[in-house]
């Protein structure tokens, strides 16, 4: 019923509020697209410094899509039967050298992973699976080469034939390798479907069975490897048609023979990333047929964040992608941006009100309960040390009780005891793969939680520090509705005033002038803040902390 109502609301007056708090787990993810450097690289690896300012721009991507609290990238690894690793099977693709099979000097792969991994994101290697570029180009040709009959020719376009059982034998094959050699979180297939061009001669039903039996190769073969890895594919947005609502000729499962829901049914998925590039009635019923077949699994909505464009887009206006990412988190999935640099690049202030408003919290990754459900053990003992102006905190004795290989950590605080962990804006770091972590004293923080995490997400129960750490420095004086500012040095040129939270997420943001004294809090809850000088170029500066308890 509530489902009904949400979508009766939508439809008739297109206006929306959020519905929900930001939840603890959810899935917020980017596609980072290879394919001719769109997203990354735009520098070649032609010599040690082009290497260099190539990672660079990777990272600087990284570090933005951690700031707006993103949890899973998907990167293009396979991209034309080409591929951004040292592959045994398939040539190195030409986005990273501009010349196609030439090696990069060094695995652009791991270097992903371990940049994602370092900043608590997951990295989903992202396979193309039935295209294979073009006809003559160097990915197609050696396929062509190895499997005589197997690429079928659309236009200029080789395409694998998924009523031939090399094509999920050589895809599965692709899959192991990339899960044997590399720590990644999951392996995304991205067009593992029928060409909407291609002349099909089988039934619809032996098409979709040839469909599932590739994916039934590469589930079997990722799980026989490394059960925790997550699988998931991209299928066309509309699943089919409804009985409201049709898909206009344009479904997954009737037009190009993916039936993306019966995999969750069958457990060939742990997650979904419908192609949800619509509006309206094009995207607010689908949503709904969605999150009602999850089967217990993970849906994620797939936004086409680059309609906002005006150049490359439809020329949306913000409001269409913020109204459907309520509208997935109120349904209870999570959401992916295509592409990452439309992100990135903040069109019509999208990155913005992600960061400041719709994500200024961070979300773990839903657990894979269907996979594995036991609980880790929770560390058995916690320190916390002042040295100086800087906090040490040490746990140990957590347990994994799954068969996954690494244990992670999760860091909540609050100025309440017991900490609580249901809490996600009392998470301030996760993932953490040391059984230590140091901040600064002069953050106030008082209360601790540590709980151990699996790599299937199931999270331990947590143990409490039953000790205050008491801040070293003075904090602002407030009533619980005025802050009375310090004195701020004129020099410095203050424009604005902004309160953070402990997270680093901005909560208020006043203009100032030199007869400002104070700043109205009466909206913030209880709790520790940061407040910041922020001059003309955006540059902030720590002015002093305060904590409200009403």
């Amino acid at each position: 019923m509530k489902r009904t109502i949400i979508l009766f609301t939508i439809l008739l007056f297109q206006q929306l509020t959020v519905f929900s708090q930001t939840p603890k787990h959810e899935v917020r993810a980017v596609w980072l697209t290879t394919l001719n450097g769109l997203d990354w690289p735009g520098v070649k690896a032609t010599n040690n410094e082009a290497i260099e300012r190539q990672k660079r721009q990777l990272t600087t991507i990284l570090d933005q899509l951690s700031r707006a609290n993103i949890n899973t990238v998907l990167l293009q690894t396979r991209v034309r039967g080409t591929t951004l690793y040292p592959s045994q099977i398939e040539p190195w693709d030409g986005c990273l050298t501009g010349t196609p099979g030439r090696n990069p000097g060094y695995d652009p792969l791991q270097f992903a992973i371990d940049e994602c991994h370092k900043r608590g994101m997951e990295l989903h290697a992202w396979v193309v699976a039935i295209p294979v570029g073009k006809w003559n180009a160097i990915g197609c040709k050696r396929l062509r080469e190895r499997y005589p009959s197997l690429i079928h020719k659309i236009g200029d376009e080789g395409y694998m034939n998924p009523e031939k059982p090399q094509t999920g034998e050589h895809i599965a094959n692709m899959c192991g390798e990339i899960v044997d050699k590399y720590d990644v979180d999951g392996i995304h297939l991205d067009y593992i479907r029928y060409p909407e061009n291609w002349k099909q001669t089988v039934s619809k039903d032996r098409g979709r069975s040839y469909i599932t039996d590739i994916v039934r190769r590469i589930h079997t073969r990722v799980k026989n490897s490394k059960p925790w890895v997550k699988l998931s594919c991209s299928p066309i947005g509309k699943y089919s048609d409804l009985t409201r609502y049709p898909s206009r000729g344009w479904n997954a499962y009737n037009v190009v023979c993916q039936d993306a829901q019966g995999w969750l049914r069958e457990g060939l998925m742990d997650q979904l990333y419908p192609m949800m590039y619509f509006k309206g009635d094009n995207y607010y019923p689908f949503a709904v047929d969605w999150a009602d077949n999850t089967y217990g699994r993970t849906v994620v909505t797939g936004l086409g964040v680059w309609l906002l464009s005006r150049k490359e887009g439809s020329n949306w206006p913000l409001i269409e992608i913020t109204r459907e990412l309520n509208v997935s988190r109120d349904l209870g999935m999570g959401h992916c941006y295509f592409r990452s640099r439309f992100f990135t690049d903040n069109v019509k202030g999208l990155y913005t009100y992600v960061c400041r408003d719709f994500d200024k919290y961070p979300a773990l990754i839903p657990p894979m309960t269907w996979q594995s459900s036991a609980l880790p053990t929770p560390p058995k003992g916690i320190s916390l040390n002042n040295e100086g102006s800087t906090l040490h905190l040490r746990w140990w004795g957590a347990k994994n009780n799954s068969n996954s290989p690494t244990l992670y950590y999760n860091v909540y605080c609050s100025t309440q005891h017991p900490v609580d962990t249901k809490d996600v804006r009392n998470l301030i770091a996760h993932h953490l793969t040391k059984e230590s972590l140091s901040i600064r004293d002069d953050d106030g923080l008082h209360y601790y939680a540590i709980t151990a995490m699996d790599r299937y997400g199931n999270e331990s129960s947590a143990i409490q520090s039953n000790v205050i750490v008491e801040s070293t420095i003075k904090y602002l004086k407030n009533d619980g509705v005025r802050l009375q500012l310090p004195e701020i040095d004129r020099d410095f040129g203050t424009r604005y005033i902004r309160i953070e939270s402990l997270a680093g997420n901005s909560v208020i943001q006043r203009a100032y002038t030199a007869t400002t004294k104070e700043i109205i809090i009466r909206t913030l809850p209880n709790g520790v803040y940061r407040v910041k000088a922020v001059d003309k170029n955006k540059v902030a500066r720590h002015i002093g902390q305060f904590i409200i308890k009403r």
